[in-house]
């Protein structure tokens, strides 16, 4: 069983990059783990701070892109 969890382990928990596996032994960990809930909770409140914001490539871009993968399909 997973004792601790680095602050690492914690991101890619928050951000959903773990497999179910590792999930369910971080989120047993932040459980039972005093520490490993803090460092959690600190964590995820800077993450609440960021600015929610998405970026969308321009449609130039896209049909550029779209264009090159057109040509070079064709050699």
């Amino acid at each position: 069983m997973l004792q601790t969890c680095t602050p690492n382990d914690l991101m890619r928990f928050m951000y959903h990059e773990t497999n179910q596996a590792e999930s369910a032994l971080i989120n047993e960990v932040i459980l039972t783990n005093y520490a490993a809930r803090e460092a959690y909770d600190e964590l995820h409140q800077a993450y609440r701070q960021l600015p929610k914001v998405s970026f969308w490539p321009s449609r130039k871009s896209i049909n550029s892109i779209l264009a090159y993968s057109a040509e070079t399909a064709k050699r």
